[in-house]
């Protein structure tokens, strides 16, 4: 079973974790999902998905989703610019300045190269128990700084600084993230000399442009919004994310950002980033490569009026919690939805395992399956490779018991070819945009789902001329 992500504290850290999961287990179960979930957001914005300003020549994908309309939460405020880390005209810088008192939890990539912006928030996130104020993020597209060695790590805390003297805060409350390229150290004068046009237009409402300003080989910008109440008073989450390519758990290789604005202890928060985590965004792969920079930043700025909420397990965090996954959910899903050169939405739910963990061992070996995947992009019905990737995992598998279903059709039964398999309904169901796999591995009761996408030819001429 893979490692939980890391989410500050170490041991104690996890110990929250799991005190909260056991509090919420019912919740867990209840969210276990069947399908996609449905837009969490009442309507979107229709013309977002052609307003992306990714790499130029890349076209929409298929699968794209408008953005949602994001109303303004209490407590932040969003600018963006243009810094110059992309030779082409776009905005590639994004900046969140957040009331006093919010406090911050964050979940960030295992890869054992992590960037220069992960150390910083992870270290300022383990200090004082968590985090206790986070008043910035700081996010810049085009340069990953990583593997940047001290100058990397020295134009991250100029960063910081620069902005912390603006916003009146601590170094420490800021928090940074950055995509792009690998073993470029970060020119940080860009990002200051931008500070004062981020400073004027900082506004409720831009939500839309930090979607677009933190793309790299996005094709649309992703964006998810959620209402609920807590103890009778409405709370709002709203997030945006990014990434096409070098997405695999754990951490989905990825950059996101939710915001809240209930007043949530920064203990509990991570405790229920860290629980979510694991179904959402730990849940999704793409091509089965982890980045060196996957951040997953939840900012709670307690600006809503209601209650605060500072023991895990309270009762009165049920629909918050809930709201929350759907939110992390839809980001996670639009993730693949963006796979670069996707042309299929997968998902995979692998039943009959003997332990959870097998089940999504076995899951994500059919989901990272080049054969599988390819398959799926030539819309061919080749069921065996599914066979394939679920024998080569060394978990445990019943052959005789073993059973396939592509959608409603019956590939295998009884670890042998279905009697009712028609060749010709199980192609026609290929050519769907959106497919379900399940597989029956008949050696338990545990089960996991994974989403994936297909692997075409235009993600090999996208990952061939990445820096060009």
């Amino acid at each position: 079973m893979s490692r939980p992500p890391e989410t500050g504290r170490g041991s104690a850290g996890q110990k929250i974790e799991q005190a909260l999961e056991k509090a919420l287990d019912p919740l867990a179960t209840a969210l276990k999902r069947a399908t996609t979930p449905p837009r969490v957001a009442p309507a979107r914005s229709a013309s977002a998905a052609a307003a992306a300003p990714g790499k130029p020549g890349l076209e929409v994908s298929p699968l794209a989703v408008p953005f949602p309309v994001i109303p303004p939460i209490a407590g932040v405020e969003i600018a963006t610019a243009r810094a110059g880390f992309y030779k082409h005209e776009r905005d590639d810088l994004v900046v969140f300045r957040f009331a006093r008192g919010t406090t911050c939890a964050g979940v960030f990539t295992r890869h054992k190269v992590g960037s220069a912006p992960v150390d910083w928030c992870r270290r300022h996130l383990d200090a004082e128990g968590g985090g206790l104020e986070a008043r910035a993020l700081v996010v810049n597209a085009g340069c990953a700084n990583a593997f940047t060695g001290k100058a990397g790590a020295d134009a991250a805390r100029r960063t910081a600084s620069e902005v912390a003297k603006r916003f009146g805060c601590r170094q420490r409350d800021v928090m940074l993230a950055s995509t792009g390229v690998i073993g470029v150290v970060l020119d940080d004068r860009k990002i200051a000399a931008r500070l004062n046009e981020i400073e004027a237009g900082l506004d409720g409402d831009a939500w839309l442009k930090a979607g677009q300003g933190i793309m790299t080989t996005d094709t649309f910008p992703k964006g998810s919004f959620a209402e609920c109440t807590i103890d009778g008073h409405a709370v709002r989450i709203a997030g945006i994310a990014k990434g096409s390519g070098m997405i695999a758990p754990d951490m989905a290789t990825m950059l996101a950002f939710i915001v809240t604005d209930a007043d949530i202890h920064p203990n509990v928060l991570r405790a229920m980033l860290g629980l979510h985590v694991r179904t959402t965004f730990n849940s999704v792969t793409v091509d089965g490569d982890t980045s060196t920079n996957d951040t997953c930043l939840l900012f709670a700025t307690g600006a809503s009026g209601a209650p605060r909420i500072g023991r895990v397990g309270d009762r009165r965090l049920k629909e918050f919690s809930r709201a929350l996954d759907r939110v992390m959910l839809d980001l996670a899903h639009q993730l693949v939805r963006d796979g670069e050169g996707a042309t299929k939405f997968v998902k995979i739910t692998v039943d009959g395992a003997a332990s959870p963990a097998s089940a999504r061992k076995l899951a994500k070996s059919i989901a990272d399956s080049p054969l599988v995947k390819t398959a799926l992009a030539g819309e061919d019905a080749n069921w065996g490779r599914v066979v394939m990737a679920v024998g080569k995992t060394e978990e445990p598998v019943d052959r005789d018991r073993l059973a396939i279903r592509f959608g409603p059709h019956v590939a295998a039964v009884d670890g042998a070819p279905s009697p009712a398999y028609d060749e010709a309904r199980m192609s026609a169901y290929m050519k769907n945009a959106e497919i379900d796999i399940t597989v029956d591995v008949g050696s338990g009761r545990a089960s996991a789902t994974v989403w994936t996408c297909d692997l075409t030819k235009r993600y090999v001429e996208i990952n061939g001329d990445y820096r060009s």
